[in-house]
């Protein structure tokens, strides 16, 4: 499947994903009345936001096929010096295809170019087996775990997981980088 860097024109298929990607996954964690309620305008104006500055501090990739989109990856540079990966959704239904452990490996040799030396991280929601089993498979190291606000009455715990930046830069199996 193509993959290939996001624009503004993909932003609402962006936003769209990424709310049924939650909706999907967290329907056990997170209360129904904000995964149907506030979360899709919420994704909407982070899409419109991140897709209409885009710079060398940050990476948006998406997968294509048959102009459907059927995941993205977005990763970007943070206070720290790491590289954090905000973002990797797939469509509910190519949920065990490949294609994020391929988006995720673009996003890794972009690090590995743009920000070498660099370690690359990700925040899972405590209780998101499917996506935590995943990075566990991908070499993702648990560094810590803390408390996240998504709204004032809202929070729930996240666990962190770090791929120190020599793991990073192996090269990879998907394809050059972007």
């Amino acid at each position: 499947m193509p993959i290939a860097p996001g624009t503004a024109a993909d932003a609402a298929r962006i936003a769209a994903l990424h709310t049924a990607s939650w909706r999907s996954a967290y329907a056990a964690l997170l209360p129904a009345s904000y995964l149907h309620g506030p979360v899709a305008e919420e994704h909407r104006e982070q899409w419109r936001a991140r897709t209409a500055s885009p710079g060398p501090d940050r990476l948006l990739l998406v997968a294509h096929e048959d102009g459907e989109l059927h995941g993205f990856v977005y990763l970007c540079t943070v206070a720290d010096g790491r590289v954090h990966v905000d973002n990797l959704h797939v469509r509910p239904d190519r949920v065990g295809t490949g294609l994020g452990r391929s988006l995720l490996r673009r996003g890794f040799a972009w690090a590995a170019a743009a920000h070498p030396g660099r370690d690359v991280f990700l925040e899972v929601l405590r209780g998101n087996d499917r996506a935590i089993v995943f990075y566990e498979r991908q070499g993702g190291l648990r560094t810590a775990e803390r408390p996240l606000r998504l709204a004032p009455d809202l929070v729930v715990d996240e666990v962190e997981y770090t791929w120190p930046a020599a793991q990073v830069g192996r090269p990879g199996e998907d394809g050059p980088e972007v």
